[in-house]
């Protein structure tokens, strides 16, 4: 495990129980954790996406802002739901986005996941095509922003243009070379890992998958990593993918931990039903720091990543996240082999 990040999902309620009652909080706060997370060594900061809920939906003036206030950490989403994005619109603003980080942007994007209202994407203007389904247009979105990421051009110019044009056919501006290498998909089964393999692009896998074997989830999801680096090899890429997995890691360190989460302790996978499907949830990890290093060293998903990623409770508030991250940072990462 080389690199350990936080995904916040970036929740917002009024109720007098949350630190985060508002968008504003939301946002200010979800750059305050960043800020905070790198001071520490925290490597990545992430945010999770989702529409017409009280959660962040508009991702880019964050990560953009994220990067101007920080110079080491990576900044990311986990993930861009495809359904509802103009893959030229958002190749712009990721572009923006990461030219002000300095190339710090680790993109993830998927089909996406249970949606707040019925068929989203189509308020959006987005309808699959006739014999299609939303989840082939997520993917043609993707293939198209994959190739323009590319940085070539393939837009015919004006021959009387209002400012001077390059020579040839014109690409997307502002080009962040790099970027086309940084993108993640959200993979929820191991069919679609193999083909976010094929594609060339980074594997991002949740605590969920939309499949169920009987096997235990951290090896299903690591039969999924195998699947995925097997079709990236026979593909081709001459270039070594990362692979980043979600957990819930509690270290048990104060009574305020122990208020929070010690009833989940002993926590286990869970089996349901997701979309008309079997699914599998993984575990919460919450206990005494010897003990989660004992559990962590045989979750084979964690073992087969180079990145974790740490879902944060983010309406407890900045601080109280920050000690979660800094606590395991201290007393369970060293021993799995961070830095």
């Amino acid at each position: 495990m080389k690199n350990i990040g936080f995904l916040s999902f970036g929740h917002w309620s009024p109720s007098p129980h949350s630190s985060t009652r508002t968008a504003s909080d939301a946002l200010l706060q979800g750059i305050d954790l960043a800020v905070a997370a790198e001071e520490i060594g925290v490597d990545g900061a992430y945010f999770r996406v989702h529409h017409f809920a009280r959660q962040l939906a508009s991702p880019f003036p964050l990560l953009a802002a994220i990067g101007a206030r920080t110079s080491r950490i990576e900044i990311g989403t986990g993930v861009i739901d495809m359904r509802y994005e103009n893959p030229l619109y958002m190749a712009e603003d990721a572009g923006a986005a990461d030219l002000i980080s300095g190339g710090r942007l680790q993109l993830g994007i998927s089909r996406g996941s249970p949606e707040q209202v019925i068929d989203g994407y189509r308020y959006f203007g987005h309808v699959p095509a006739d014999g299609s389904d939303h989840a082939a247009m997520a993917r043609q979105h993707t293939e198209v922003l994959l190739e323009v990421l590319k940085g070539e051009g393939f837009a015919q110019p004006n021959p009387r243009p209002m400012f001077p044009n390059p020579p040839g056919l014109l690409r997307l501006e502002p080009h962040a070379p790099g970027l086309r290498d940084r993108i993640w998909w959200g993979a929820g089964s191991r069919g679609t890992a193999e083909w976010a393999g094929e594609q060339g692009m980074n594997l991002m896998s949740s605590t969920l998958l939309t499949e169920d074997t009987g096997v235990p989830f951290h090896q299903l999801q690591a039969e999924q990593i195998q699947r995925f680096r097997d079709a990236w090899k026979a593909a081709g890429h001459e270039r070594e993918p990362r692979v980043s997995v979600s957990r819930s890691i509690f270290p048990i360190v104060s009574d305020m931990d122990r208020a929070y989460f010690g009833h989940e302790s002993g926590s286990q996978d869970q089996v349901g039903h997701l979309e008309g499907g079997r699914a599998r949830f993984g575990k919460t990890y919450a206990g005494e720091p010897d003990q989660l290093v004992k559990e962590l060293a045989d979750d084979e998903a964690v073992a087969a990543a180079d990145t974790l990623l740490l879902t944060i409770p983010n309406q407890l508030g900045v601080d109280y996240n920050v000690h979660v991250l800094d606590s395991l940072l201290r007393h369970v990462a060293p021993e799995l082999g961070w830095r």
